[in-house]
């Protein structure tokens, strides 16, 4: 039996799900899933960005209770030090946390006009995004200046050396990337394609792309989501 469960939501289209997953893998936790059926009207509004109750991801270890991403990855980095989930150097971990919360409450343009679905292919939607919405092309320029500033100070191949928290950050901007078909710089693709590709990431995706349980007419690109 797991020692842990994380309550998580649609794999195709959960951005902070994937995160929740992600943060678990890495610190090593055996951890079982709970699926939030996308049926359920708290969950699709939660979903749709129409409402902030956060009901995932949600980890529960022994009697510990803890959701939000940022709290979910601090809890891991003090209980399973082990694993380094943050930067060894002071000043790393400070960068880190830095990045984490700046994705953490920033972004809304590209978030909201690039939603998560993994399973779809919409370089067309990318295409009129960038054209039409000035925020969204800050939000990407100022996405790939973060990014490649760290991979530039660390040596890569991830932000910090190793996959770490901040990675888990990113990793749905990498699949909004992809299935957007965005422009990155020859720097900032490869790293989009190293995350994208890493093994709980691609895990992930796997699960995504079997899931075969979508929001219909309420497609996320054609609404207000994360």
């Amino acid at each position: 039996m797991a020692e842990a469960s994380l309550t998580v939501s649609s794999k195709n289209y959960s951005s902070w799900s994937l995160r929740g997953f992600l943060l678990c893998r890495m610190a090593g936790l055996d951890f079982a899933e709970k699926i939030a059926p996308i049926d359920d009207p708290a969950t699709r509004a939660e979903l749709l960005l129409l409402s902030p109750s956060f009901l995932v991801p949600c980890l529960e270890h022994g009697k510990v209770k803890v959701w939000d991403t940022l709290a979910i990855a601090e809890y891991l980095a003090e209980r399973f030090t082990a694993h380094p989930l943050w930067p060894r150097g002071a000043r790393e971990r400070a960068r880190a946390r830095s990045l984490c919360a700046e994705m953490h409450s920033g972004f809304s343009a590209l978030r909201v006009a690039c939603p998560q679905n993994i399973e779809a292919s919409l370089p067309e939607v990318g295409r009129r995004v960038l054209q039409e919405q000035p925020a969204v092309r800050s939000d990407l320029e100022r996405l790939q200046t973060m990014w490649r500033e760290a991979l530039r100070a660390s040596g890569g191949p991830f932000l910090f050396g190793e996959f770490g928290i901040a990675d888990a950050y990113f990793a749905p901007v990498a699949g909004r990337m992809r299935t957007y078909a965005l422009p990155l710089d020859a720097p900032v693709q490869g790293y989009a394609e190293r995350l994208f590709a890493s093994p709980g990431v691609a895990a992930w995706v796997r699960d995504a792309l079997n899931e075969r349980d979508f929001l219909g007419f309420e497609e996320p690109y054609r609404t207000s989501r994360d």
